[in-house]
Formats: structure tokens, sequence, C-alpha cells
């Protein structure tokens, strides 16, 4: 590799993604010397233009949806599907050829994320792609941008060789983050490093005040970022400590997997268009549905970005003949959109609240596991009770409010959950750390974080997102009926620094070689006191399972076959920041075996 020249910053978002990058060569760090990246993409068939965003969608047509000589790109004059603009808008008259929210299949354990899956709902003949395909012809197409605008007369300026910052969401557990880092290698980004989007969320604040922060923080704060994005909730909470005299910033939890977001809004308001058609005669079948879905997306955002804007247009195609068959026509209001999103998804509650548990239906379709309380808000107050304590005890209590994603645009939004978080904290009801543009927030802070890691800049003090574990069956007698219990053995401790190694040899076990050795793969948000090594006995609702990791031991020799070796667990929490676990021979450290993690549908889940 050559000498990088930029340090790259990627959001690959549910709803779009961004490129923001900075010269390594700079010295202007607090004057936030960051730049966004115009993406081409095509706009309309044959019309290609550059965008800051990237919508996150994939346009996969069939012989008679778009002509070939359409979806020709600068860089690809056979393209034979589209991504960004045009696949969003003609995605959303044709549904089962869109690919939407992949990153959200990307982090869903009931399916094999390897196999072409998506659109889910395609037609039998349609064209599938995998959710790590999916990720890969994004990250394909940003790269293929990337050296058409920067590097087209200069191959040293190309994005494979440049440090890339690649963002995840601090809920995505160890699977989804080794996944993300596989379709980024298959889109030839070798030199990358994963960074949280709440973190780089606070990247991009602190390179926007410089050394202003300081005046801003103090020694006991407590920032809450609330990350709300086009598929997931995230929370996370940053303390303001001190370190050899010096203030500086601590990561000190972070939030469950929610898979809650714009996404569940859109479908929330297409069932109140439904029903306002059906009071009027008229009834949509599941077709016309999800693309009315997909038309909801596009005018939620357009009455959020434009505020005096009091409707907008909704159009669906019709089903049979053209004489019979017409586009079905009808609007989304401001006030349905703002009485949806703040009573159904933003409802007052108290501090005490949690989300409500509904039962499930015994049989459903196969989907996205999407949360089953919609309400963010109470969602925020388990957060905050799960890691601070009930409130008004003598913890500690959030001073200050970050925002990033998409749905956290509009200020009524915002507003309400600041007005909730002042009834649940009185006595010092958290202050807004206002923020640049929230869509560009996360791909110039993961930018900016590039800068940081370079020496300039104060760097959030985080590691391991969770504790990890390795499940373990008791050795007790079979009773009939009764499972053997199991046990969690801790084998990354919460806050384990990237770059770091744990050695489990206190604890041995015996595989048997030329046999898969299965592990159950188990996981805490809240056991952040855990040391290597420890074994948790009771773990019910604090630790969940992750997956299975397995690996087929082999033997050097044909006639060990059968023979049960010593072996020990090391952990690595690898630079990139993803987690590595290996079998070591207690006898032999230089023969050792991968847990690689099994990607096929986790039927316990």
């Amino acid at each position: 590799m050559t000498a990088a020249r930029f340090v790259v910053g990627i959001d690959l978002g549910t709803t779009h993604s961004v490129v923001a990058y900075g010269s390594v060569d700079t010295d202007e760090f607090e004057s936030f010397p960051l730049h966004i990246l115009p993406i081409p993409q095509v706009v309309a068939p044959g019309e290609v233009k550059p965008r800051p965003l990237l919508p996150s969608f994939i346009f996969l047509p069939g012989p008679h949806d778009v002509p070939p000589e359409g979806l020709r790109l600068p860089w690809n004059a056979e393209a034979s599907f589209a991504v960004g603009e045009f696949a969003r808008d003609r995605g959303a008259e044709i549904p089962q050829r869109l690919v939407a929210s992949a990153k959200s299949w990307l982090c869903h354990g009931g399916v094999d994320r390897t196999a072409p899956i998506l659109p889910w709902d395609a037609p039998a003949d349609g064209r599938k792609v995998s959710p790590v395909e999916a990720s890969t012809l994004f990250l394909a197409h940003l790269r293929d941008a990337w050296n058409h605008v920067i590097a087209r007369d200069d191959p040293s300026a190309r994005l494979e060789e440049q440090e890339i910052l690649l963002t995840v969401p601090a809920s995505f557990d160890a699977v989804a983050r080794e996944l993300t880092v596989e379709a980024a290698r298959q889109a030839g980004l070798q030199h990358l490093t994963l960074i949280e989007e709440p973190q780089a969320s606070v990247y991009a604040w602190l390179a926007d005040v410089g050394d202003g922060w300081r005046e801003r923080l103090q020694v006991g704060d407590l920032v809450l970022v609330c990350d709300v994005g086009g598929g997931t909730t995230d929370f996370s909470l940053i303390q303001v400590v001190e370190e050899d005299g010096a203030l500086a910033l601590r990561r000190m939890a972070v939030g469950d997997h929610i898979l809650l977001g714009g996404d569940n809004m859109d479908l929330a308001l297409a069932h109140a268009v439904r029903a306002k058609l059906a009071s009027q005669g008229t009834k949509l079948d599941s077709w016309q549905f999800r693309s009315l879905w997909f038309q909801c997306r596009k005018a939620k955002e357009k009455l959020l970005n434009r505020p005096a804007l009091e409707n907008a247009p909704l159009s669906v195609l019709g089903r049979g003949s053209a004489l019979i068959g017409g586009a079905i026509r009808t609007e989304l209001t401001r006030s349905e959109l703002e009485s949806i999103l703040l009573e159904g998804f933003f409802p007052v509650c108290d501090a005490q609240a949690a989300p409500e548990a509904k039962p499930r239906v015994g049989v459903r379709e196969m989907g996205l596991p999407y949360e089953s309380d919609p309400a963010v808000t109470r969602h925020l107050a388990a957060f905050l009770s799960r890691h601070l304590g009930p409130v008004g005890s003598e913890g500690m209590s959030p001073t200050h409010v970050l925002f990033n994603g998409g749905v956290m645009k509009p200020e009524l939004v915002r507003r309400r959950i600041l007005d909730i978080l002042a009834s649940w904290f009185p006595h010092r009801p958290p202050v807004e750390l206002p923020a640049e543009d929230l869509d560009l927030a996360v791909a110039k802070g993961a930018a900016a974080y590039g800068l940081v890691r370079r020496g300039r800049g104060i760097r959030i003090r985080a590691g391991a997102a969770r504790s990890y574990y390795i499940g373990i069956e008791s050795a007790m007698p079979a009773v009939p009926g009764i499972p053997s219990p199991v046990k969690a053995l801790c084998v990354v401790p919460f806050g384990l620094e990237e770059g770091s190694t744990v050695q489990i040899r206190e604890r041995t076990f015996g595989l048997v070689v030329g046999e898969p050795a299965v592990f159950s793969l188990l996981a805490s948000t809240t056991r952040k006191d855990d040391p290597p090594g420890q074994v948790v006995e009771d773990w019910s609702g604090e630790i969940q399972e992750v997956s299975t990791m397995e690996t087929a031991l082999e033997g050097t020799d044909p006639d060990e076959g059968g023979t049960v070796l010593p072996v020990w667990l090391e952990a690595r929490f690898t630079e990139v920041g993803v987690l590595e676990l290996w079998c070591v021979n207690a006898e032999d450290d230089n023969r050792r075996w991968r847990l690689a993690f099994n990607l096929r549908e986790n039927e316990s889940k």
C-alpha cells in the first residue's frame, strides 16, 4: 500500500450513504477541513448527476422496466442495476424489484445473510442479492464514484489506497460488524477501521466547535447521544472525565440493538393513508400497499425538509387495464405526519416506563424483526434506567443531548425528547448540543476520527461496546425434560481497547479432532465489570445469545481422528474493530483454530 493521502469517512446508512474526507497533510483540524464527496448516480433514465447523498437502494430491473442504456454510469456502460436516487424512485413504483433496508437485514440473525434473499418478495424470475452483496454494491458504487471524481488522473488517490473509517451502529453485534468488514473487503477496501455512529456524531461536533468544547462541558457531565436513523435506534452515554489534569471523554454505555427508525415511521404513515383511502372506498392490494410505503417515505422527507409545505401528493399505480387501472392519488398532510410521528413514536411517558411486550402470533411472515413497541421514548427510559438507575436516586443523569440520524432532523421531534427529558430530570434538564447537518454528520465525524487517530484532536475512550461470553454447558447428570444449565464464560470485557488480546488459560476445553466444535456466543451491554475468565451462572435478562461459532479441528496425523485435544481460548478485539476467537492447543501454542460465525439462520432466536 502506498502512503494514504486522505482519511475517508463512509456513513453506510440504512436510508442513504455519505462520503466525507480530509487530507492527512492538513494542519487545520480545528477549522474542520473536511469535504463531502459529490456522488455521481443515475437520477433518471440516461441521466447521471452528482449528489451529496447516495440513497441506499438498489433497483434490479426486469427485462422491460428500464432500457439498459438508461443505467449507464461514467465508469460502467453496461450496468445491469441502479444504485441511488433513481433506484429509490423507480423502486417505489415496482417495490418487488427494490432492495431496501439492506443494513437492517445485515444484522438479522434469523436469516442466512450471505444468501440471495433480497428483495424479500421479489418475483420468481427476479434477481436477488444477499444483504452482504447489497452492502458490497453500495460500497463499490462509492469506490467507483470516488475514483471517478478524485482519482481519475492520479492512481495514488484511489479509494483503495486511502485510510477508510467505516461507520456501524453502536448496537451492531460481532457478527454484523464482521459482515460489514467482509462487504468492504469484497468491494476492494482493505485498509479500514470501524467506528460507531454515535461516536462519529460526537467527533463531528468536536471538530465543529474545536477547543471550545472545553468551555461547554466540564468534569462530571454526561452526554446522551440519541441516534435514530432509517433502520435503528441507538443510545450511548459519553462521560466527561479528568485524565492527567485535562478533560477527556469516555464512553460509559451503549444500548441494545433496537430495530426501530424511519422505516417503521414510513410504514405507519402508509397504514394511515391506506385507512384514509379505504374510508373513501378505495382498497389497496399488498403490491400497491408496498408501493405506498415507499411513496410515504418520499412524502415524509419532502414535508420535513420544506416546513412551508402543508401536504405532499401521493400516487400509487393502479392494477388492471389502462382504462380501469389508473393511478390512485391522495396526499399526506403535515398534521397527519406530525400526529403520527409524535404520538406514535415519541409519546409522553414517565421515567419508569418500559417498552410494551406484545404476544407474538405463532405463525408469521418472515421479514425484519422490528421492535413490537414503536415508542422511542419508552426505549429511552428503559436505557437510562438500566445504566443510570432509577430517576430520583443519587446516580448520574444526562446533562447534555447530542442528536443524530435523519429522524432527529425535525425541530419538533428534538423538542419533544428534550421536554420529556426535562420532566424526568427537573433538577437539571439536559441541554442540547447543537449539531451540524445530521445527514452529513456521521461521515464527517468518521473522517474527523481518522485525523484524531493521527494525533489531531481529542479521542473518545471506548473499546468493545459490550462484553462477550462463550456458553458452557454444565456438567451434571441428565434429567428427563430438564436441559442442562448453560453458564457464560467472559472472553472479552466491556471497553477492551482495539488491538488487545485476551487469553483464557485457566479453563481448558476438550475438543475432538475431525469433528466440528460449536460454541454459543453471548453478549451483554449491562454487565461491564466481568473480567476475562469470569463464569456467570445466572445470566437471564442480562446476557443474550448472539450467534454460534464453530470450527473443524483438523489433525496433523490421519491417525489422530477422534482424539480429544486440550485447548484454551484466545480472544482478540482487532484494530479494525471486530472480534476474533481462537482455540489454541494447550500443548502446542502454534496449533490454533479460528472460530467462525455461523451465518445461517439461527433457529434459537
